[in-house]
């Protein structure tokens, strides 16, 4: 400890940081993890299975968040202990790989790290206790793979019963429970729309999760196609296109600019004049370029003025503006279009297909929406979530999410073993 002073002469106290610390070691550190561990595993109990309880996290910039998903709620945690992060290191690992079971591998976790300490109260060394674990380990392994059923299931002849049903299991300890059939079976669509079956694999990336605040639960549809929070840029333009051919743009609808800064001064009227014909005509040629590939559908990812609104929508020609990078990519897989970024490269062969392009209308408020349906391409598929608030719709997309996980888990290996502490409790006369 030593005194210093400031600029105003006043005494400060300076201490050595590593004064104040004491260092532990042995199985007293062994001892204080555990109980760092067992701290979250305690917080974790109470929102698993059926009548587990939903969290409410509220965020440093207080935005809440109402959650039973054990990943969601470690994730939101503001966690400091190093061994407690590895816990939520665990979930994240579980939500990654298997899609489910986040809350109950955390207090599986905490239950071994619990019985753990006893043995190192009764003086076993922490190697030969690990080493216990990975043998048990093993065994259990072993004896869920004697204890496991095949689920059946024909997707030729569209038999999806057995799908749907244990898509139900993972919903029914969610807020999603009181529409579980109806949320498990779009959930099993949803993955058999986007499927390879032949090779056992599923790319989740393909099926959008869109929402929005209105109407229930049991008004959630899927969507063999597309689904685009935006309208028509044009109220005048028509609401529905047919056997659309859509051009897909990432160039905006605008005269080019230089790239260094330029001043112009007008001096006349006819001078002003010139500049409005030579802007109209950079409108009509980009127009014109667009229409002459046969396109009759406009989506573009950047924004454009009134002035060639107006001529997209007199040369006939709907567009949609503002469409963000994510979804140009999903509606070019749907439609087998490509994405063109200078109006110089349009040509008909980019062009996508799509059977009807619509836009919906939902409540009194009159949102709108474009929905792209019957595809060329029909492996991109949404999910449209509807719900009373935001956070029911956003704990609805997690839940549907763990479903979809749980679905893609079967078509990959259809071996079950039955929950609720069944498997559990099957391996502990085993062990």
């Amino acid at each position: 400890m030593s005194v210093a002073f400031d600029e105003y002469g006043r005494p400060f106290i300076v201490l050595r940081e590593e004064a104040q610390k004491q260092r532990i070691k042995g199985i007293e550190a062994h001892k204080s993890h555990i109980i760092a561990a067992r701290g979250v595993a305690n917080i974790m109990k109470t929102s698993l299975g059926p009548k587990g309880m939903d969290k409410i996290m509220v965020g440093q910039d207080g935005d809440v968040t109402i959650s039973n998903d054990g990943a969601t709620i470690l994730d939101e945690m503001l966690v400091e202990n190093q061994i407690a992060k590895l816990l939520v290191e665990l979930s994240k690992s579980q939500d990654n790989e298997i899609g489910d079971g986040t809350t109950g591998v955390v207090v599986l976790a905490g239950a071994l790290l619990d019985q753990a300490e006893r043995l190192l109260d009764r003086g076993i060394h922490p190697m030969r206790i690990a080493d216990g674990f990975d043998i048990a380990c093993d065994i259990a392994v072993k004896h869920l793979d004697s204890i496991s059923e095949t689920i059946d299931f024909d997707l030729e002849k569209g038999d999806i019963d057995s799908l749907v049903r244990t898509s139900m299991t993972t919903l029914g300890s969610k807020i999603a429970n009181r529409a579980h059939e109806h949320l498990a079976t779009i959930c099993v669509k949803a993955v058999l729309a986007v499927a390879d079956v032949k090779r056992k694999d599923v790319n989740l990336d393909l099926i959008k999760m869109e929402g929005k605040v209105g109407g229930q639960l049991a008004d959630t549809t899927l969507i063999n196609g597309i689904l685009v929070d935006k309208d028509f840029s044009h109220p005048q333009m028509p609401k529905e296109v047919k056997d659309a051919k859509l051009c897909i743009l990432t160039c905006p609808f605008e005269p080019p600019k230089t790239k260094t800064k330029a001043s112009l001064n007008i001096t006349s009227v006819e001078a002003y004049k010139d500049l409005q014909r030579r802007e109209q005509e950079y409108f009509v040629d980009m127009v014109k370029r667009v229409k002459d590939t046969g396109a009759n559908l406009v989506i573009c990812q950047w924004g454009f003025d009134d002035e060639a609104n107006h001529l997209l929508m007199h040369h006939d020609l709907p567009a949609v503006r503002w469409v963000g990078g994510v979804e140009m990519e999903l509606i070019a897989i749907a439609t087998g279009g490509r994405i063109v970024p200078r109006f110089e490269e349009c040509g008909a062969e980019k062009l996508g297909r799509a059977g009807s392009v619509r836009e919906l209308c939902f409540g009194t408020t009159k949102d709108r929406m474009i929905v792209i349906e019957d595809c060329a391409n029909s492996k991109a598929v949404t999910v449209f979530v509807r719900g009373g608030n935001n956070m029911v719709i956003e704990e609805a997309k997690r839940a549907m999410h763990d479903a979809m996980c749980v679905t893609r888990n079967l078509i990959r290996d259809n071996h079950v073993i039955y929950g609720g502490g069944g498997a559990g409790g099957s391996c502990a006369p085993a062990l």
